[in-house]
């Protein structure tokens, strides 16, 4: 069961501390994504990096449509990577829906987690005029959808543009193209379906681990209102607006996204 595990989300340990610190990757995109941060804590932690089942290197075989119709096939299989290394009081690190699977995953097994890094979240993307604006409409959402579903490269384009947002930094855009393209058609639907059609609002007040809310300066993913309305939902949160702007800092500003991980986690 262990050696299936770590072979499914292809999970890789490495680093010199005690304490695990498990990165989370965002929607499309694999543990590569880390590379820019996740080296600068392994003095200091014992990093965890993993793939979601159908991206990545992880076990394509492993895919089944009815666990993974749903954000809570995801949060399993971070549980059971969590029950597989024996993680207790581990600082978590997400990205975008990935920090949304560690919110739930923490819901239901607190004991596994000391501390929540939570860069760009999104509990609904769906705007819910009047008092929530998530960002998106529902003809937004269901026109991605509908991308998705008749032309692979003009989404991967389109969306990779969106998130990354910085266009200086075109490099950063195609590589996550990159990342979407290389994932099959039918697992990005679904995943996508699971991530923009959610609605996870009612669990941040569930939420007892402390946590880290960083928030980009200009992101049309996740909006400053949306970090703002995370913090103000979950008890024990900080929150952190970054001059970073799009909706990866951690690739696009790298130095910043350190600083404030480890300024909160008080390793400087």
């Amino acid at each position: 069961m262990d050696q299936d595990v770590l072979l499914r989300n292809n999970v890789k340990v490495s680093g010199n501390g005690t304490q695990y610190m498990i990165f989370a990757p965002g929607f499309g995109c694999s543990q590569a994504m880390w590379r820019m941060i996740a080296s600068e804590f392994e003095r200091d932690y014992r990093v965890v990096l993993f793939d979601y089942v159908g991206t990545g290197n992880s076990s394509l075989e492993a895919y089944s449509t009815e666990r993974y119709c749903n954000l809570s096939g995801y949060v399993q299989d971070v549980l059971d990577i969590c029950a597989v290394i024996d993680a207790h009081n581990a600082v978590f690190v997400g990205h975008s829906v990935g920090a949304m699977i560690g919110v739930l995953a923490s819901i239901r097994e607190p004991v596994r987690f000391g501390h929540l890094i939570l860069i760009g979240p999104s509990p609904r993307y769906e705007n819910d005029p009047p008092h929530y604006c998530g960002g998106f409409s529902r003809d937004d959402l269901n026109g991605l959808m509908e991308l998705m579903e008749r032309n692979t490269a003009g989404w991967s384009n389109y969306l990779a543009s969106a998130v990354i947002q910085n266009p200086g930094r075109p490099e950063l855009a195609a590589e996550l193209e990159e990342s979407f393209c290389s994932i099959a058609p039918d697992i990005a639907r679904r995943f996508a379906a699971a991530t923009f059609f959610a609605d996870n609002r009612k669990d941040l007040p569930l939420v007892s681990v402390p946590a880290l809310i960083m928030q980009c300066s200009e992101d049309v993913i996740a909006p400053p209102q949306v970090g703002e309305f995370v913090h103000r939902s979950m008890p024990g949160s900080t929150f952190k607006l970054m001059t970073a702007t799009g909706h990866c800092p951690h690739m696009s500003h790298p130095e910043e996204t350190i600083y404030l991980i480890r300024e909160y986690l008080g390793t400087y």
